[in-house]
């Protein structure tokens, strides 16, 4: 049998809120958490990979709006993988761009440094 967590065990586990479960259930990017007789939420390994997965894209800057369209297609079935791959390769390609931008921040923060170093000497 598969282990099953509490909302709060679940939070702890992949270093969220139970609030932030919570909201993310009710705003639909959760969606499908069991609940047991008393009506208390609780969560499978699978919910805790969405979790995970949640995380990632909110942490590399993908809106709720966007997570939510996604989590809708992959409810809809295989038909969906195109639409699945577009959400993932578009925000795939604005992370890129970012990394671009921070590494010329990074390039002109280190020319600063050197210099301000050489000055030191």
């Amino acid at each position: 049998m598969e282990q099953q967590f509490t909302i709060r065990q679940a939070a702890e586990k992949m270093g969220v809120t139970a609030y932030t479960l919570r909201y993310y259930e009710e705003i639909g990017i959760l969606p499908g958490i069991q609940r047991n007789g008393s009506g208390h939420r609780f969560y499978d390994e699978q919910d805790l990979g969405w979790i995970g997965w949640i995380k990632l894209l909110r942490s590399s800057g993908m809106p709720i709006e966007t997570i939510r369209e996604f989590v809708q297609l992959t409810q809809s079935g295989n038909d969906s993988i195109p639409a699945r791959c577009e959400i993932l390769d578009a925000h795939r390609q604005k992370i890129r761009s970012r990394i671009d931008e921070l590494q010329g921040f990074l390039v002109k923060l280190d020319d600063k440094l050197q210099f301000y170093q050489g000055l030191e000497d």
